[in-house]
């Protein structure tokens, strides 16, 4: 196994560099650049960014040279964790993401263990007690989950937070709260800000990873160990959840490896909805203002974190199922 996750990680460093290629290159795929999108924001308002001040800082900036000449620029200072600098905030890349980097694991962890803890036993109980009343109910709210997205459950929140119960909603502090000493009512007041937005971003996914428990419980139910193990006079509860359960994760664990970079994809429209500090927003701004180097270590983060996901995913995968071997 340790030769295997050795392995792996050696691989994971090519891997990045070919992402962070691809990324660059889709990134300039559009015409023109962060200067030409000012210009024209500048043109609206009358501002003064004029043809020849833009090729100016073109210059200054390096954006009139190659592409390959642009790329290797940017990825010399990947070994120092210098990942370029920002035009639009007229600063380093990393200090910007580092600023709402924690919020957004945080907030991405609870989502995860959200999903995992509605929807394994949500999952096993409608297999279990197939074309039940409660199934049926428990699929038709799964299907009726897997049709919202997750920026109307935010906007639902919103207005039942906001309008209904006339709570504070949006940001991740109460105003009076911001400036205070810590407290347990300011604990409390976070919590309250924090739990909405982890909760919206695990419903996103839960409907789907409980219908696929769902289906794992019901093919790994039908198999012939699990009738042996019956036959011998084992009790129910244990054949389902030593046996069964065991097995039927195996898909989950796989799809759940696929959601993790959805924390920062996902995040976008729930960030811009309910005003969280996540680093959403910054991703899709720096796109709509062609904020290169901004917009490609998010593409490098997204793909580093599926990568080491899918890692993690692997090694569970062995622990939960002996079958897999890995050399």
């Amino acid at each position: 196994m340790t030769t295997f996750i050795l392995r792996r990680i050696g691989l994971m460093i090519p891997m990045l560099f070919a992402v962070s290629l691809i990324s660059f290159a889709i990134i300039q795929l559009p015409p023109g650049d962060f200067l030409t999108t000012l210009q024209a924001q500048t043109a609206e308002t009358g501002g003064g960014m004029t043809a020849e001040l833009a090729e100016l800082l073109r210059q200054n900036y390096g954006l009139d040279r190659p592409f390959l000449a642009q790329y290797l620029n940017w990825i010399d200072g990947f070994p120092v964790g210098d990942f370029g600098y920002s035009f639009e905030w007229t600063s380093p890349v990393w200090p910007l993401i580092a600023d709402r980097l924690g919020y957004t694991i945080l907030l991405g962890m609870a989502s995860l263990l959200i999903m995992f803890v509605l929807a394994i036993p949500i999952g096993i109980y409608s297999a279990t007690h197939q074309y039940s009343l409660g199934d049926a109910s428990l699929s038709a709210l799964a299907f009726i989950g897997l049709s919202i997205p997750g920026f109307l459950l935010a906007l639902i929140w919103l207005y039942v937070g906001a309008v209904v119960l006339r709570l504070p909603v949006t940001g991740v502090q109460s105003p009076e709260f911001q400036d205070a000493p810590m407290s347990i009512a300011k604990v409390v007041d976070y919590l309250a800000h924090f739990i909405p937005p982890a909760l919206i971003l695990g419903l996103a996914s839960t409907a789907q990873l409980m219908r696929i428990m769902r289906s794992g419980m019901l093919d790994v139910l039908s198999q012939q160990y699990i009738t042996t193990a019956r036959a011998k006079g084992l009790k129910e509860r244990k054949v389902v959840n030593k046996y069964a359960v065991r097995s039927a994760l195996n898909p989950v664990v796989s799809v759940m490896a696929m959601e993790v970079p959805k924390i920062i994809s996902s995040s976008i429209l729930i960030g811009v909805v309910l005003s969280v500090p996540t680093t959403g927003p910054l991703f899709l701004r720096s796109l709509l203002s062609q904020d290169m180097f901004l917009a490609g270590t998010f593409l490098l983060m997204m793909a580093l974190m599926q990568l080491v996901a899918n890692l993690v995913a692997d090694v569970a995968l062995a622990w939960l199922d002996p079958r897999i071997v890995y050399s």
